[in-house]
């Protein structure tokens, strides 16, 4: 790999001043050029399995940004669209699934699961010829319990009530269910790699809903086995676990998954993130609210986190996803106050 993808340097555990630089969800509703691309995809996940349109969204950030890495645009739940679950998504309403039952789990469909998914990774081939050579390109997919909390409800919920009762009530079919995931997921990301990407990213956006007992089983346990096969597959490519919400368990999380970067959101105390830094790598955590806010507020926070964690390993990131009503100004005046930084 280049030595000037200095996010895959960043993820070896070396300290880059000023540190590299990416948004999660970058490509997306905050910019014009999304808008219109969107526009003409017609639906969500039609724009998610056209390659064209897939790389122009996904290549629109760095052109108009210059971001040191670019995420490939997708969504986590074209794993259970390509296991033969239905998945639609509506504006105003977000994703809509059909509730699984414990009963219809052995039928997820993994025969199709590649063939259905191979537009994906079109995508990522044709990403990787079109980015500047600098640009790393992260793969990713959800983790198999946030995936599941969709899977069951059916839709996103304030505090997955439904996941949680159907894996009390069922915890036989919900075990076999996170399996499922595990290996799919896993399957996805080594063929994302082998497409091109150079860095994959597990996302956990509800892990911080789980007590100690299930965190352990529905948020730890699913995640390691999916670092295991890809660590077996491609032993050198770096993971990033983000598993939002994790407050305390960051530390548990990182030691047991064994994944190589640690996403940590904005609640997570610089002092705290400073102390996970020393076992790696760390990735964020301003909070998309000073984005939008902008002025002071912004410049405060950029300034907070590179003072307390600059010297580190760290890859300056939000500490979740850049919210639709972001301007482009302030993202611009980020950018440059990171890339700017003098120690």
């Amino acid at each position: 790999m280049p030595k000037s993808r200095i996010m895959l340097d960043v993820l070896k555990g070396e300290a880059h001043f000023p540190p590299p630089l990416w948004m999660m969800r970058q490509a997306g509703r905050y910019l014009p050029e999304y808008r219109e691309t969107r526009r003409r995809a017609g639906s969500f996940l039609d724009l998610c399995y056209d390659p064209d349109l897939a790389v122009e969204v996904t290549l629109q950030p760095i052109e108009r940004f210059g971001f040191d890495a670019s995420i490939l645009f997708s969504d986590i739940l074209v794993v259970p669209h390509a296991l033969g679950r239905d998945v639609r998504f509506e504006e105003g309403r977000g994703p809509l699934l059909t509730p699984i039952s414990a009963a219809e789990i052995a039928a997820l469909q993994g025969d199709v699961f590649h063939v259905n998914l191979e537009p994906v990774y079109e995508t990522v081939r044709r990403l990787r010829a079109k980015l500047p050579d600098e640009t790393t390109l992260i793969g990713f997919c959800g983790a198999p319990w946030t995936v599941a909390t969709y899977m069951i409800a059916g839709h996103g919920t304030p505090d997955q009530a439904p996941a949680r009762l159907f894996a009390y009530r069922e915890p036989e079919a919900f075990q076999q269910l996170l399996k499922v995931l595990a290996d799919h997921s896993a399957a996805y990301l080594i063929r994302q790699i082998e497409a091109g990407a150079d860095v994959v990213q597990i996302f956990d956006s509800w892990s911080g809903v789980l007590d100690d007992a299930t965190f352990d089983q529905f948020c730890v346990w699913p995640v390691a086995e999916i670092v295991r096969q890809v660590r077996a597959a491609h032993p050198d490519v770096p993971i990033i676990g983000f598993p939002k919400g994790a407050g305390a368990r960051y530390r548990t999380y990182r030691q047991k998954t064994g994944v190589t970067g640690l996403g940590i959101d904005w609640t997570v105390p610089l002092a705290a993130a400073k102390d996970l830094q020393r076992s790696g790598a760390v990735q964020g955590n301003l909070d998309p609210l000073r984005l939008v806010a902008g002025g002071k507020a912004l410049s405060d926070g950029v300034d907070s986190i590179l003072k307390a964690l600059g010297e580190g390993p760290l890859i300056f990131n939000l500490g979740h996803g850049i919210t639709p009503e972001t301007p482009i100004a302030n993202v611009e005046a980020m950018v440059k106050q990171v890339r700017s930084a003098v120690r």
